[in-house]
């Protein structure tokens, strides 16, 4: 197997996912961090020229895109595992789950987290109505259900994962939504999670 290289930073929730999944498929790999500073030099946005994080170096193969690591991952290295899974249906929930992270969950929780903790120039008020619109549609799809797409965990549990467990250090609260909060439980439970650095929680919304 050739040399895994992850780009990362330790509070990145992008990168946290694509950790998650390295850790549940036990694959060795070096994480370089690659703060603020390091994302603007000629090197790594040769690597990927939006300057953002995670990034992965698989061999002669560089992918970036948190949701489109995931994806390589699994394909590479586990193809037969439940976290892509084979029926077709249940993986197109998977993809719609990882839309979901990419869109909702971005520009709601986690842009949010942005804001509170490291006064990213986005509108926390926008943030707070894309959390308050997804969040009551998270909850009522997870009731009655363990994880987001099928019967076992899959991409779409882990890519949906750190934001929305976050979702606190962006001022939004999540007692109000306790199937959530079991599906953030189980999460937790699988065999090799790690957790994600936790950062104060400022006033609830």
């Amino acid at each position: 197997m050739t040399a895994l290289t992850l780009y990362n930073t330790p509070l990145s929730g992008h990168g946290h996912r694509v950790k998650l999944l390295l850790s549940m498929l036990d694959l060795p790999y070096e994480e370089v961090e690659a703060g603020a500073e390091i994302r603007k030099t000629a090197r790594f946005l040769a690597l990927n020229p939006q300057g953002q994080v995670p990034v992965l170096v698989d061999g002669e193969t560089v992918i970036v895109d948190s949701n489109a690591i995931l994806l390589w991952l699994v394909k590479r290295y586990a193809p037969e595992s439940h976290w892509l899974p084979k029926d077709l249906l249940q993986e197109v929930e998977v993809h719609r789950w990882l839309a979901k992270a990419a869109g909702e969950i971005r520009y709601g929780v986690a842009s949010a987290r942005l804001i509170k903790q490291f006064s990213t120039p986005e509108n926390y008020a926008s943030a707070c109505a894309v959390a308050a619109k997804f969040l009551p549609q998270m909850e009522q799809h997870l009731a009655g259900k363990r994880w987001l797409a099928g019967e076992q965990a899959t991409l779409a549990d882990l890519a949906c994962y750190a934001y929305v467990a976050c979702a606190p250090e962006g001022g939004i609260a999540l007692t109000d939504y306790p199937a959530i909060q079991q599906w953030l439980q189980n999460v937790e439970a699988l065999p090799g999670f790690v957790g994600l650095t936790p950062l104060p929680h400022p006033e609830v919304a």
